[in-house]
């Protein structure tokens, strides 16, 4: 069985950033089982079509606008959300969803998929999360981690970790891009 943890969002947007911190924190601080790929997908929406064909498991980390508090957590069935569409509707939701309609008009099986998504507090033009998104992120990645553990995932934790503020560092201030 091929599982895919999905992180998707724009980090450019505060708090719609998260499913992509998420997906770093987890690559840079946990081992999991090798049927596991943790992938970011950004805000590539509808070009993910194919990791959708290709995987039996879809995970998807996210913000969820729902009528909560900010910082709440979900784990919803993708199937679910037909009609609300994740976050804040940006292109990464309504093509995320789309893959599985899509799916679903080819006759091909769907894969099993859910949205581990959690309430932002804020969507705006800045990189980071806002305070009640930096409180709760270690409830969302225990969240993540607890579930992933319920679907028969090993899950390790590496001796050397990286903190959030480091993680969305290396966003602001890439290491791999030579400086002008």
């Amino acid at each position: 069985m091929s599982i895919v943890v999905l992180g998707v969002g724009n980090v450019l947007e505060e708090d719609d950033g998260i499913g992509i911190y998420a997906a770093a924190y987890l690559r840079a601080n946990y081992t999991l089982s090798p049927q596991v790929q943790v992938i970011d997908g950004g805000v590539e929406g509808i070009n993910l079509l194919n990791l959708f064909l290709e995987n039996d498991h879809i995970i998807i980390l996210d913000t969820i606008n729902l009528d909560d508090s900010a910082g709440s957590i979900y784990n919803i069935p993708s199937y679910e959300l037909s009609g609300y569409g994740l976050n804040s509707g940006g292109a990464h939701e309504v093509g995320v969803m789309q893959c599985l309609d899509m799916i679903e008009l080819m006759g091909k099986p769907l894969p099993k998929s859910n949205v581990l998504g959690i309430v932002p507090a804020t969507i705006s033009f800045r990189m980071g999360l806002s305070p009640d998104l930096t409180d709760r992120f270690d409830s969302y990645i225990a969240t993540i981690i607890n579930y992933l553990k319920t679907c028969d995932i090993e899950v390790g934790k590496k001796e050397s970790l990286q903190t959030l503020l480091e993680i969305i560092d290396e966003f602001k201030y890439p290491t791999h891009l030579s400086k002008l």
